[in-house]
Parts: structure tokens; sequence; C-alpha cells
């Protein structure tokens, strides 16, 4: 299948054009005509799937057909500021030949710009939960004029603490809208979510997790906490050409790797929750430009980031469930390109690489620390 096979209009058709995308992935071939039908979706996918195309193509196309409503018309709510903006970016791409208006709002900056935005007219709204919420009761945002809601990465909504700012939201919204959600898992709280804010949903799911990982070349080292630092270190020289992303469990430990790397004259930036809005985007903008090439994050903060040509991912801490060790690893090896992930297991987290063995249905090729 095709972009011209979904029968979209010339002006997303060109902008699909002047970016080189021909090709829709599964879960825009999925779920676009379902969209385009005005039907809700239900989508279970993951960050790099290309689900944000797979939602922002079909608001485009409708949005550009309505006549003279004022107001803003889409709202896509998202779980942090990173992928926030990355969306926002989406919408700059696809929708550069209409005459909608789009921008982002969310926390930890100043709100004066912001507004000033807002006043000068939005058709499609992009925001985190906090920020829109405190808009609305500032009466700086209506939703009387919605008619498309998207919800997306669920999953991390519910892990980030801000399901009761969603509960809080939805009887705020015009009940004749057309909503999409998108999950990576399923939890209970999401299902029962469902429940509440889908009408008839159409079922979308791509990428099960053991397929996601089947492009990875997968390495682990057992290794003791105290010798990690080394090998992290002797790792990385090996891969010295390649963007790496390092996962540590908590910010601490993601300052006191990057800390310890720049310390070793290997460049290296921390990115987490204690981070100022500006420092996460500077860390990640050196990473584009090649200032960088190597980030140490925590989940949360890692969440939505779409690093392109990410060579390598390693787990110096291992995660709690599995499911995360997938969504980790699964940010590289993209779009046919290779990608290779390390482990670093140390004695308290045998268990947790049983969980991950069982759940990809793949054994993780183990590694001798060097001497």
């Amino acid at each position: 299948m095709t972009f011209n096979e979904l029968q979209l209009s010339e002006p997303i058709l060109r902008a699909l054009k002047e970016k080189k995308y021909t090709t829709p992935t599964p879960i825009q071939s999925k779920a676009i005509p379902i969209a385009l039908d005005g039907r809700d979706i239900l989508g279970i996918a993951q960050t790099g799937t290309g689900k944000t195309a797979a939602f922002a193509i079909p608001i485009i196309e409708h949005l550009g057909k309505q006549k003279n409503i004022k107001g803003i018309k889409a709202l896509i709510l998202t779980p942090t500021r990173e992928l926030a903006i990355q969306i926002n970016d989406t919408f700059t791409d696809y929708g550069k030949h209409s005459r909608l208006k789009h921008t982002v709002i969310f926390g930890g900056v100043n709100q004066n710009p912001q507004i000033r935005s807002l006043n000068r007219g939005v058709d499609i709204l992009i925001a985190t939960p906090g920020r829109l919420l405190d808009f609305i009761s500032q009466k700086i945002i209506s939703l009387d004029s919605l008619t498309h809601f998207v919800l997306d990465e669920a999953d991390r909504m519910l892990d980030m603490g801000f399901i009761h700012d969603i509960k809080r939201l939805l009887p705020l919204l015009p009940k004749k809208r057309q909503t999409m959600l998108f999950s990576a898992t399923m939890p209970n709280e999401i299902a029962n979510i469902i429940k509440t804010i889908l009408y008839k949903p159409q079922r979308v799911e791509v990428a099960p997790a053991s397929s996601v990982v089947d492009s990875i070349e997968q390495h682990i080292y057992f290794v003791e906490k105290p010798q990690k630092i080394e090998l992290l270190i002797n790792v990385l020289r090996e891969q010295k050409e390649k963007t790496t992303i390092i996962f540590s469990r908590t910010k601490h430990g993601a300052d006191k790797i990057a800390r310890t790397l720049n310390n070793r004259k290997i460049r290296c930036e921390a990115i987490h929750g204690n981070k100022s809005q500006n420092a996460r985007q500077n860390a990640l903008q050196n990473l584009k430009s090649g200032k960088s090439r190597i980030i140490v994050a925590t989940d949360i903060a890692a969440r939505g980031i779409d690093i392109k040509d990410l060579g390598v991912v390693i787990n110096y801490d291992l995660p709690d469930v599995a499911e995360t060790y997938v969504h980790r690893i699964g940010r590289t090896g993209r779009a046919g390109n290779s990608g290779i992930a390390y482990t670093f297991c140390s004695q308290d987290e045998h268990m947790i690489v049983k969980s991950i063995q069982k759940l990809t249905n793949k054994r993780l090729n183990t590694v001798l620390v060097p001497a």
C-alpha cells in the first residue's frame, strides 16, 4: 500500500512527498482509513511505529474541510514535554500546505508566550495535562468547539500519575467528538477509561513485543554493580561512532553516570524529571546536531523521545518489568537499520532477565566481562 492509495488530499500528499514518505507503516495503513471514516480508535502501538502520523493525517484532512469554525477543534493530550514538541513538529510537517494553525503547551516554562500563541487562534492544540487544566481554569482555553480528541501514550500517563488529571478533563470535552486512544500496554485502569471515552472503537494493534526485538542484536553482561561503570566505558569506546542512549533506574544514578563519563572525557548529557525543560531540549538538540552522541536517561524522561539513527541502547540498570526492556531497546533497529542492545545484569537483577527472555521468546547473548 502507498499513501496515494489512502485517497488523501493533494496538500497532504505533497507534504508527504516532500518528506520522501511513500509507504505507510503498518499502524498508519490500518488506522488512517478508520480515522478518515470518523470512527473511534483504540491503538495498541509503541513509540516509533509511526502512530503520530496515524492520527495527525486524518485530523488535518478532516479539519481542512471544515468551514469558518473558530476555536480549538483538535486536542492531542500527551504525557511529556518532549513528546508534545515532537507531535507539534509532525503537524508542521504534514500540515504545511494547509491553513490550519497548531501550537503546543506544557508546564515548566513561562506561560505568556504560550498564551500569545493561543490568542492568535489555534485549530489544533498539543498539550500536557497539567498546563492544559491550568489554562482551562484560567479561562484561557475553551474546548467547546472540539471535534477530535487524541489521548496518546495512555499507559505512560498512568505511570506518571496523570490519571486523575485525565478524569478531571473528560467531563469538559464535548460528547460528540472523534476519539483516538493509543497505548503500548493495556493496564486495567486504562481499560476502564476506554469504556468511558471511546464509542464502538475499532482496535488497531501492531508489533507485539516479541517481534519488536527480532531485528536487534542483544547482548548481556553478568557484572556486579561496582564494575558496571568500567564496563560501560569499555563498551562506549568500542561503539564510539554510534549514537547511544544509556538507561539508569534513578535520576541520581543518571547524573552520577553522566558525571563519571564526562570526567573520563566521554561527552554525554543526562535527561530526567529534575532537569529544566531547556536543559532537556538542549541535550536532545546536541544529540541531533552531532555535538554529543550519548544521553543518559531515566525511563520516564526518555518515553516519547524518538532519536533517529540510534545505534546502541545500554541497560545500565535493568527495568522493573520486562515490557519496559522491550520499549527501551525498541528505540534502535528502526526503519530497516541494525541496532545493538547491551544489558548489564547484577546478582539482584537475574529474575527480571528470565522475565525478559520469556516475554521476547529470545535468549540474550551472554558476553564475558573483560578481565
